[in-house]
């Protein structure tokens, strides 16, 4: 017998789905924002269904003239580095082999993966928790990531963490989740 669970938080008014989709849109804008400045092409939620794999890419961008291609995954959180890992794989596997023929009639001759995180003490503790497998995954990092991305030449994996943005600056910083915590008991 197959059961589940559906729940609805509401904070403040809205649905918990809209904070955290305020988040990643946030994030997604500041990368779009610093991709574009490079002179980067891009789609945004590049949506897939190839046999039985689907999904979408959060941005997948590219260089038409050198003929260069860069999956992107937007985590406002590093949740499951393992899930994390295959996936993108599969969006990369799939952009090399089909779509950037399907969608702009070109193969890459190189291709880039990058994760990007919030710029936040949050995250960067999240990483380097997990930093053997992420370093394995995404060797590359700030500094040289930055440097592929002016003058990309060859495959990258990397990741990188950008500040996040409110849709109306990209030097404002939405707020991180904070735990709220039970007050401790008072002796009475």
């Amino acid at each position: 017998m197959e059961a589940g669970f559906e729940s609805n938080v509401i904070w403040r008014g809205g649905g918990l789905d809209r904070l955290l989709d305020e988040r990643h849109v946030g994030l997604v804008s500041a990368t779009l924002t610093m991709l574009r400045r490079l002179g980067w092409e891009v789609a945004v939620e590049v949506t897939y269904s190839v046999y039985g794999e689907r999904g979408s890419i959060d941005i997948l961008a590219f260089n038409a003239a050198l003929r260069i291609a860069l999956v992107i995954e937007v985590k406002t959180e590093l949740t499951s580095v393992e899930q994390l890992g295959r996936k993108l794989h599969e969006k990369v596997r799939l952009v090399r082999t089909r779509l950037c023929l399907e969608r702009f009639g070109w193969k890459p001759v190189a291709l880039g993966r990058l994760v990007i995180l919030p710029a936040t003490d949050t995250a960067r503790r999240n990483v380097a928790q997990n930093d053997a497998v992420l370093e394995t995954l995404f060797p590359a990092r700030g500094r040289d990531v930055r440097s592929w991305l002016r003058k990309p030449v060859g495959d990258i994996a990397g990741l990188l963490f950008v500040a996040s943005t409110n849709g109306r600056s990209v030097t404002a910083r939405l707020p991180e989740p904070t735990r709220v915590r039970k007050p401790p008991a008072t002796a009475t």
